[in-house]
């Protein structure tokens, strides 16, 4: 088997119910069911945090966000750090390693400075915004204000391999699209294997949708016409990339994945023209929690995985596992070996391909004070953050995810032993991942400001 060329799709705060292969109702997502039902679709896939930046770190490194350097949402100025350079990401890999061309188009969000920027990171080439979110028309960064009123100077953040460009007036769900199509067209001519990263920031603020496809959902709430219309338009992205690669004869040998970066926003957002957004119109489904919270809606996130020929078609599986488990998955397809690298995901592909679900590991987060860790059924939430508040008895929150996969129910007072012995692992790993990021990561050690 060749070398299969890869497509990594990650859309920006799309909570775990908004497809409508995931159940959403009031939804059209048709392209994207393709990709699940031609595929795999995972019940339980997780996001490597809750919010952008160590979610995207995660994903590009196949490590727990803490071990790639990367703990929180980065800033969004031009000297902000991020990824440190030493750190390997899947393109760098698979460009320096196994031979492929690398493309970026969509958000970066892993920083700013220059050993952070994407063409510093494994990407060839590379087209989008390096900040947390933009305008969709202007493509201004776009940040939330204390209060009303007018900010001066907001600054561009547009860019195409390092210089920075100016499209405005262009809907940048759509101009995500046209270069990942016009990326295609280029691979397909060199006749080598590529990497194609495409994290649209959509359904991410602000709620910017064209009229066409606004007009796709006349029957829906605001907020929830608007959230439609977002994906929608992703929907008609991934379509249309999907068509060039068959167009091009690249179909049957493209591993392609689909995930989103954390779940739906629960923020509510005050504008550079004085207008308020409350941007509630994602939803996790049955699962508790946003953005921002380690309960599941904050991190279980949609999962696909699809590969002609290869992956068996229509297959639903339930086993853990989530986006730091990209790269040591394409690497093996790709022909490399993750275990000479750090990294704490794992291969996928005999689980997907029928063979054995993969051994059963821990799994960790930590964000704001907060920690998570999943092990087998059981969730442990310690210090779980919600926009509506928690009970204070909460602050050690215990569940069992085949029972209870709302964390409904708080178990730790009926199961003593396995709380104590989770909880201990818990602050372990917290703990380690405090020290090496002092020792490693930190802006001071890496001799760097934010």
């Amino acid at each position: 088997m060749s070398q299969p060329n890869v497509i990594v799709f990650l859309t920006d705060d799309q909570g775990y119910g908004d497809l409508s292969c995931m159940g959403a109702p009031d939804f059209r997502t048709p392209h994207i069911d393709r990709l699940a039902r031609e595929g795999v679709r995972f019940t339980d896939f997780y996001a490597g945090s809750s919010v952008c930046s160590p979610s995207r770190a995660s994903l590009l490194t196949g490590r727990f966000p803490g071990n790639a350097g990367v703990r929180a949402i980065l800033e969004g100025h031009r000297k902000a750090t991020g990824l440190p350079g030493h750190v390997p990401t899947l393109a760098t890999l698979l460009r320096d390693t196994c031979g492929y061309n690398t493309y970026m188009t969509g958000k970066w969000h892993l920083g700013l400075a220059e050993e952070s920027r994407p063409h510093n990171h494994g990407f060839s080439k590379w087209f989008g915004f390096m900040a947390g979110c933009i305008d969709y028309y202007s493509h201004i960064f776009y940040w939330a204000m204390n209060k009303p009123g007018p900010t001066l100077n907001p600054p561009h953040d547009l860019w195409e391999d390092g210089r920075e460009i100016w499209d405005n007036g262009n809907y940048f769900t759509q101009a995500v699209t046209d270069k990942a199509v016009s990326y295609i067209r280029e691979a397909a001519a060199e006749n080598k294997p590529f990497f194609l990263y495409v994290p649209y920031n959509a359904p991410h603020y602000p709620m910017h949708a064209p009229k066409p496809y606004m007009d796709r959902f006349p029957d829906l709430p605001v907020d929830r016409r608007i959230m439609a219309a977002m994906l929608s338009a992703v929907d008609d992205g991934v379509g249309a990339i999907m068509a060039e690669l068959e167009r091009q004869g690249l179909a049957g040998n493209t591993l392609t994945f689909f995930t989103s970066d954390n779940g739906p926003s629960r923020e509510s957002r005050n504008w550079m023209d004085g207008s308020q957004d409350p941007y509630y119109g994602g939803s996790a489904g049955a699962l508790k929690g946003h953005k921002f919270s380690l309960y599941e809606g904050g991190i279980r996130v949609p999962g696909i995985m699809h590969w002609p020929g290869t992956i068996p078609a229509a297959q639903v599986l339930s086993e853990p596992c989530g986006a730091f488990d990209i790269l040591p998955t394409v690497l093996k397809a790709a022909g490399a070996d993750a275990t000479a690298y750090e990294v704490d995901g794992t291969d996928l592909l005999s689980y997907v391909t029928g063979g054995a679900a993969p051994d059963e590991r821990e799994l960790y987060w930590e964000l704001r004070g907060q920690t998570a860790m999943r092990q087998g059924d059981w969730k442990l939430v310690l210090n779980g953050s919600l926009v509506e508040g928690a009970p204070a008895e909460d602050a050690v929150h215990l569940s069992n995810l085949r029972t209870d996969p709302g964390e409904q129910i708080n178990l730790a007072k009926e199961h003593p032993q396995r709380l104590a012995q989770m909880e201990q692992k818990a602050r372990n790993w917290a703990q380690g991942i405090e020290a090496r990021w002092q020792r490693e990561f930190s802006p001071e050690r890496q001799g760097l400001t934010t």
